[in-house]
């Protein structure tokens, strides 16, 4: 007689192995947006273990320093590199790839990893915090993969892009309006771009997280985790576990590797099911305003 008990899915190897042969990105210049921090750190450290030179870019100086420490000292990392960016800036975008491009050369892989959010109700966003997550999360994209694309062109070299997305791009996320919208957008932009640049050698791919818990998650997310029962945000996904950030890390580097070339136009969700769960009776709805501790709506 079998054992039914519901395992949910293995756990993942441990932490230093690799998905792909060593050096597989030996002498490659990888471009992380966001890297200084949480997944889009832990997508540039699974770059660096199979042997890539690395630009990470971000706002801040002293996480991406300290970020550009710990990453160098991953088995088997390139040069690494740290660049003070806002992708807001096209100008600056342009200098940070000048400085890469003379420094390490031009990158041959970008990961648009950089975004903005919070959660709010559609009715309370200002006109500035719409467009401070939207100019963010989808014009800095663009502006970051207009940069790397034209640069390719012009060279005539491949290169490959992939942008972290997320599930209520195709969903909707109630709560969420001004980052569900943007992502969108980014969805669009990898099968537009994809079409568009495959003829020269350029693919356009995304990966959409499930929930990842790490350290610098923001303070929404890791209040909600704090609440719940210990073992709360394991039992409510389909594979019985959350995912570990290294797992993400994997999917990049294989979307963006030698194997995975006739791979373009795709977006990768890395969540264990989550996003697909159904449930024949739905659970009772609840007003965002109420879920966000908001009171009545006043004009």
């Amino acid at each position: 007689m079998t054992d039914e008990t519901p395992r949910g899915l293995p756990a993942p190897p441990p932490l230093g192995a690799a998905a792909l042969p060593p050096g597989t990105y030996g002498g490659r210049v990888i471009l992380v947006t966001g890297g200084g921090t949480g997944l889009g750190k832990a997508i540039a450290a699974e770059f660096a273990r199979l042997g890539a030179d690395l630009v990470i870019a971000g706002r801040r100086a002293g996480r991406l320093e300290a970020a550009r420490k710990e990453l160098s000292a991953v088995p088997g990392a390139g040069r690494v590199t740290a660049a003070v960016c806002d992708i807001r800036d096209p100008e600056r975008i342009a200098e940070v790839f000048d400085a890469a491009q003379a420094a390490l050369g031009l990158p041959d892989v970008l990961v648009n990893n950089a975004a903005a959010n919070f959660p709010s109700p559609a009715e309370d966003l200002s006109p500035n915090a719409w467009r401070a997550v939207v100019d963010i999360t989808l014009t800095g994209t663009w502006f970051m993969t207009r940069e790397f694309a034209r640069r390719h062109l012009g060279d005539g070299t491949p290169g490959s892009i992939v942008n972290i997305g997320a599930s209520y791009a195709w969903t909707g996320g109630p709560g969420f309006a001004h980052s569900a919208a943007a992502k969108a957008g980014v969805k669009n932009l990898v099968e537009t771009l994809a079409v568009e640049w495959g003829p020269y050698g350029i693919q356009v791919n995304a990966l959409v997280p499930g929930l990842f818990p790490h350290a610098d998650m923001t303070e929404e997310i890791r209040g909600g985790l704090e609440r719940a029962a210990p073992d709360a945000k394991d039992s409510r996904q389909p594979a019985l576990r959350v995912g570990a950030p290294r797992e993400l890390g994997w999917a990049a580097t294989f979307l963006a590797s030698p194997y995975a070339r006739f791979i373009t136009g795709h977006t990768l969700v890395v969540d264990g099911a989550n996003w697909q769960r159904r449930s024949p009776v739905n659970p009772e709805v609840v007003p965002v305003r109420t879920q966000l501790g908001r009171g009545p709506f006043t004009p």
